[in-house]
């Protein structure tokens, strides 16, 4: 037998009240056939998934989540709701990526009401996809413990992230080329490295320095970054006043 036969992947999918719901509900009044273990949760407009419904899917063992919403310049509230969505996730990906997680295990897809056929072959085709992927963690050379840890650290910074997705990257686009070829493109992946990636190494060190004090080699070994790096977050934090040293050893302050 198959290994994608064997493994029947935990699946959800978020999708847009107005389209893509009645879009799946068109898929199963014509029988069109998808699988039956695809959660679906309906909200009124897909511009309100938020990253923490993303990370929070994930953290509790959903192998792939699907976004669904109207197509673009459908949206049913006349406004950029599903650009939104579009750019959540393009973030969303580049986190997970960041992380070690696979990006194609976070999918997003434009369907209206009358694509019933075209819901169920999404459904197939992704669910095919995350059967081949394996249980989370699995494809990545993730064990629970490290994976756990991983998501922790995202999802302690999601304030933060909101912030930084509604004011600094809250930029207007007329088509989705436009969309992707900005966050593909250096000027995000600069954006991202400051913004993000950098309040991310921090996050995890406050995370292990709240289980005990760790040296700046030991923290340097575990998250896999550069003495020079890990020196460089320390010494800002120091100065916002987060942590101090004893010794050798760096704990979180008082």
């Amino acid at each position: 037998m198959s290994t994608e036969l064997k493994f029947k992947p935990r699946l959800l999918g978020i999708v847009c009240n107005w389209c893509c719901y009645g879009g799946a509900d068109l898929a199963g009044v014509s029988r069109f056939q998808y699988p039956p273990y695809i959660k679906l949760m309906r909200v009124m407009c897909s511009g309100r998934v938020d990253m923490e419904h993303i990370f929070r899917a994930f953290a509790l063992g959903t192998d792939g989540v699907f976004v669904g919403g109207c197509h673009l310049g459908d949206c049913h509230y006349n406004t950029q709701g599903n650009y939104d969505a579009f750019k959540m996730v393009q973030l969303c990906k580049k986190i997970m990526a960041h992380i070690g997680l696979n990006p194609a295990r976070l999918r997003l897809e434009w369907v209206s009401a009358g694509e019933g056929i075209r819901f169920a072959n999404i459904m197939n085709e992704f669910a095919g996809k995350m059967g081949k992927l394996g249980p989370l963690g699995q494809s990545e050379g993730l064990d629970e413990e490290v994976l756990q840890f991983k998501i922790n650290a995202v999802t302690r910074l999601i304030p933060y992230l909101r912030v930084v997705q509604n004011e600094r990257l809250r930029l207007r686009f007329e088509t989705e080329a436009d969309c992707e070829e900005f966050y593909s493109g250096k000027e995000f992946n600069s954006l991202f490295k400051t913004l993000v990636a950098d309040k991310l190494a921090v996050s995890q060190i406050m995370l292990l320095l709240r289980e005990k004090p760790h040296s700046a080699g030991e923290l340097s070994g575990v998250l896999g970054l550069a003495p020079s790096e890990i020196s460089r977050h320390l010494n800002s934090s120091a100065t916002h006043g987060l942590l101090r040293h004893e010794g050798n050893k760096i704990t979180l302050a008082q």
